[in-house]
């Protein structure tokens, strides 16, 4: 009989007030117990509609039908048939969104926590499995993966499981792509993300880093060494600003820079050396998940007050409703329904205030949401001296100005044939953020995998 429970297993965490002052992961995972407790909640419904919400199309039910029978290792190989990054995906994927937004039991409860029991399974294996990675037989076919985030790392392993001889080519000294230089320690510890580029270079990748594509080599001259087709996993690294006043003073960084410097840089370790401003008020303008775990990082790096200044409400901010309630126990202060008009600077050039306005919300705009409106008079201001604007990312222009016959959209997006997702350039592929602009980790890992087929596909005709 399935267990009737109307809510999930609680993940066991760290305490507020501990977690807030270091870079420890937060949640701190299922034991056996907990897991096969949570998994007996499925009931297996016939259609499996928890599966239509997943970009892999990881086999739901049958993964949780293991771990509830203590089969771990089991659970493991059903998950990476098709998820090759589960540990990753366990612990950033927005399941809420996904498969257990599509989870029956969540209609009137609580739905099943397949994320938490998707992370549970990878960790177990990681703990217990010393199974080698068997290299296959190569097939002769060289095929390039330029960037080593979410996107690039599954096309590539995917590709190389079937033989071919991949070279991924990373712009950054460290593969990994945003799973390394955007997402924070505390979210996602850096050693799982090493161990599966691990696994990948036993399958045969190549990794190349310090590679800038567009720079250091063209795609043009990449074919030219025998390279018969290139998948673009470039992600969608370019900052957005709101072109206020006072967005070039000293102590206003971008999301991106900023987490770069805390996560692949390690700022927050006393034996790195990457500068990073010592802030006492900070305030992030944004409401996503980057801009949750900007906040958070920058209370964990000493901050005494971090301010979320958010346009829309509480329930329209888009970050990951578990990422909102970590941050508001972390002690978060959220200015919601508030935008910045101005920065203002001291003496030296250092922002040292931001001017505010109140906003309502109006009329639903094009995206189906409500409006805001500014609040004419109801202007004032904050003392801060760092501010970290994270209002979103688009593609670097770099590849598709310096790769002819590669066309992109108006937000400077690849144009890809939606089957395929081949580009405008016959043999070139491309996929996630790249295309889609900034997205999830699990659309791009979708995307790779979909690169992935369509390759082999016109290569083994």
């Amino acid at each position: 009989m399935p267990n009737m429970s109307l809510t999930k297993v609680p993940m066991p965490e760290q305490d507020p007030n501990i977690r807030n002052k270091n870079f420890e992961e937060v949640a701190l995972g299922y034991t056996e117990e907990m897991a096969m407790e949570e998994a007996t909640r499925c009931i297996h419904c016939k259609n499996k509609p928890c599966m239509s919400g997943c970009p892999v199309c990881v086999r739901i039910p049958e993964f949780i039908q293991k771990v509830a029978e203590g089969e771990f290792e089991e659970a493991y190989k059903i998950i990476t048939s098709t998820n090759g990054l589960p540990a990753i995906c366990g612990r950033v994927c927005p399941q809420e969104n996904q498969c257990e937004g599509k989870c029956v039991r969540g209609i009137k409860e609580e739905p099943v926590s397949i994320g938490r029991l998707e992370r549970f399974v990878a960790d177990y294996h990681m703990a217990h499995s010393n199974d080698d990675v068997v290299k296959p037989e190569s097939n002769g076919i060289k095929v390039a993966v330029i960037g080593a985030g979410p996107a690039g790392l599954t096309c590539a392993g995917d590709l190389a499981k079937l033989g071919y001889e991949v070279t991924i080519f990373e712009a950054f000294h460290k593969a990994g792509g945003v799973l390394v230089y955007g997402i924070p320690e505390f979210r996602l510890p850096k050693a799982i993300v090493q161990k599966e580029v691990d696994n990948l270079e036993k399958l045969g990748v190549k990794i190349e880093t310090n590679m800038v594509i567009g720079r250091v080599l063209s795609i043009d001259e990449i074919m030219e060494r025998g390279y018969k087709a290139v998948f673009i996993g470039s992600g969608a690294g370019l900052p957005s600003f709101m072109g206020i006043e006072g967005e070039a003073l000293v102590g206003v960084y971008s999301a991106n820079e900023y987490l770069t410097r805390a996560n692949l840089m390690k700022a927050y370790l006393d034996d790195y050396d990457t500068p990073v401003i010592k802030s006492k008020n900070v305030a992030v303008v944004g409401g996503g998940n980057v801009a949750m775990d900007a906040a958070r990082t920058a209370l964990r790096l000493g901050a005494e007050k971090v301010y979320i200044v958010y346009r829309r409400g509480m329930e329209e901010l888009p970050a990951r409703k578990e990422e909102i309630h970590h941050a508001e126990e972390e002690g978060i202060i959220f200015k919601t329904l508030h935008n910045p008009v101005k920065l203002i600077g001291d003496e030296n050039g250092r922002v040292c205030k931001m001017e505010c306005i109140q906003m309502e919300l109006g009329e639903p705009d094009a995206s189906g949401r409500r409006r805001p409106i500014p609040i004419e008079g109801s202007n004032f201001e904050i003392d801060v001296d760092t501010v970290i604007m994270s209002i979103g990312t688009s593609p670097n222009p770099l590849l598709r100005t310096t790769t002819k016959g590669l066309e992109a959209n108006k937000w400077g997006c690849l144009v890809v044939n939606e089957d395929t997702l081949e580009t405008t350039r016959k043999n070139v592929y491309a996929g996630g953020d790249a295309v889609t602009g900034a997205a999830t980790v699990i659309l791009a890992m979708g995307a790779g995998k979909q690169a992935a087929e369509s390759i082999h596909k016109a290569f083994s005709e």
